[in-house]
């Protein structure tokens, strides 16, 4: 399968020795990156599944780009703009759609795989559309209530299983914020499993290897 045309540009790994509709992990970078970031560990994932990495719509100055902008000088502190928020939630949804017609994939079986900003918005698509996603990886990131859709808690969600794991010294993500996470969606019925490992805002060895076991079981 050739690299497609989508509404974000992105980076693709076809599935291996793929039948027909192959699962697809779907990759949403961190604030100020681009879909090099996570696409870079692509091959240590299951080849099984097809990896798609999105590039976020918002272009950073001098680098980088955003699903949406955070304002670090505002008063109260970090200010997250929830309306560009909601908006990047309605274009990766379409994605999704955009993924499963142009690459084949099988549309039972999509999982989000965020960093940071990444998270925050896999948990906003997830919890606004569950029929679309399987399974979320969520690092470094946290549930932002105010970027779910209306009514979302009347969503099935039998469906979809949560990893996700923080920087128990995470400077830029409180880990409080964090361990919210769990029960919010365990008061959903949501499959979570959380971790915490010692490190900053980042990706410990321990906690790829845990969620590649994690993956692997799914």
């Amino acid at each position: 399968m050739k690299k497609q045309t989508l509404l974000l540009e992105h980076n693709y790994r076809p599935a291996k020795n793929a039948s027909e509709n192959p699962p697809a992990i779907i990759m949403l970078h961190g604030f100020g990156s681009d879909e090099n970031d996570l696409f870079s560990f692509a091959s240590e994932l299951p080849e099984k599944y097809a990896i798609i990495s999105l590039k976020a719509p918002i272009r950073l100055e001098p680098y980088g780009n955003a699903w949406y902008n955070i304002y670090f000088d505002n008063s109260q502190g970090k200010f997250s703009d929830d309306e560009q928020a909601i908006a990047s939630r309605e274009l990766v949804s379409k994605c999704i759609d955009e993924v499963i017609e142009k690459y084949k994939i099988d549309k039972n079986n999509i999982t989000l795989l965020g960093f940071s900003q990444g998270t925050i918005l896999s948990f906003a698509v997830a919890l606004s559309y569950p029929e679309k996603v399987k399974n979320v990886i969520g690092l470094s990131g946290y549930i932002n209530e105010e970027i779910l859709k209306d009514g979302f808690e009347k969503n099935d969600f039998s469906k979809l299983k949560v990893y996700t794991s923080h920087g128990s010294v995470d400077q830029v993500i409180p880990v409080q914020w964090a361990r919210k996470t769990e029960p919010f969606l365990k008061n959903l019925n949501i499959d979570c499993t959380y971790s915490e490992f010692p490190v900053g805002h980042g990706v410990a060895p321990q906690n790829f290897y845990e969620l590649k076991n994690w993956l692997e079981k799914q």
